[in-house]
Order: C-alpha cells, then structure tokens, then sequence
C-alpha cells in the first residue's frame, strides 16, 4: 500500500513557521505555536522532523536554495533589471513592517550568526543573493541604464551592505516608513552610476498675459 498523503505539506509547514515567526520572538517560539498555525499537533512536528531546531534548519535550509529563485522570478515581472533590484529592496522592507518585528528578526538573525549549522544557511544566501544583485547590475550596464565601466562587483557589494545596513539605521531613526527609506539610500547608491537620468520635470505655468 502506497503511503497515505499527507494533509499539510512540508511547503505549508514552513509557510506556518514564518508567520509565526513574524508574531513571536525565538524565545517564545514553540512547536505548539508553529502546530497551531499549520493546523497540526506538536506531535506531528516532532514526528515529521525531530525537533524545532530541525524543523528551524529546514526553513533555513529551504531559504538558502530559493533564493536564486525568487530574485529571477522578480526580474521575470521588469523589463528594468534595477526595477528588479529595488523591488528585491522593497521585499527586504517588509522585515521592519514596525519596530517589534525588525526586533524579532534580528533575534533570529543572532541565531543565524551564533549557531554554526544556521550560519552556513545564511552565508550561501548572502552569497546567492549578492551573486543575483551581480547579474541585475551587469544586465543594467548592458541595457544602458548604468553607465559602461561601472564597478559592478564593487557595486553589488555596495548595494548588499546598503540594504541591511538601512534596516538598522531606520530601527534607530524611525523616520516614514522602513520601504521609504530603504528605497531612497539603494537610489542614493545608483544614481552616480546610471545613464540618462530622467531630471523630474516642472509642471507648466499658464503664460501670464
């Protein structure tokens, strides 16, 4: 007899964990939250995969090889590879939603830092995702939006550190909304680098008689 389908699949598990993620902080992260929300029991989890910390490893796991994914199924909606590239932006905003959930996120990224077996996670998404911010740029120079000798691995890199380095400094000055400011400083960084910038255009002024 071939194995009964299950009703909840691992995809739906770590869409679960996520959003209990954004709710609660690691320390209040259990099975029985992440059960809850993926209509299962703490049992079916630790059946299914062990642990929480198992269970954490495999969305990490999953995490890191979707990125590549998820950059190019972004550069599939924009003709513009760097509308691509501050629409990847735009995602990264959604981390600081408020002040709490940057917060919590940072939590998990300490995690992601200390523990050796989430670390190696995170560094084949940096690098995954520094690679794709490699190519939106190439493609950017070859479509004539930056200028021909732009840096590009140099801007990447740039581009990479600006990032997370807005999440933390709209943490610290709270000013609009976290999306706003991301969007301005990844503009601030391409601008000396792009061809033909469209100058905003003043409106007209009827002609005085």
């Amino acid at each position: 007899m071939s194995p009964r389908p299950r009703k909840v699949s691992d995809e739906e598990v770590f869409a679960a964990t996520h959003r209990a993620m954004t709710r609660v902080g690691p320390g209040e992260l259990t099975l029985a939250v992440i059960a809850a929300e993926a209509g299962l029991t703490a049992g079916a989890l630790v059946q299914r995969f062990g642990s929480k910390r198992a269970l954490l490893l495999a969305l990490a796991a999953g995490a890191s090889d979707s990125t590549g994914d998820f950059i190019q199924q972004l550069r599939a909606r924009y003709e513009s590879p760097l509308a691509a590239l501050r629409e990847y932006a735009e995602c990264m905003s959604h981390l600081a939603e408020s002040p709490a959930a940057l917060t919590r996120n940072l939590a998990y990224l300490q995690i992601d830092l200390s523990d050796p077996d989430f670390r190696k996670h995170l560094v084949v998404q940096s690098r995954t995702t520094r690679e794709a911010f490699q190519k939106l740029l190439g493609e950017a120079v070859s479509s004539g939006e930056l200028a021909r000798g732009t840096d590009v691995p140099k801007l990447a890199r740039t581009v990479e550190s600006v990032l997370s380095g807005s999440l933390l400094t709209w943490a610290i000055y709270r000013e609009g909304t976290a999306a706003r400011w991301i969007r301005a400083r990844v503009d601030a960084v391409l601008a000396p680098h792009q061809r033909n910038a469209k100058r905003p255009r003043r409106r007209k002024t009827a002609a005085r008689k």
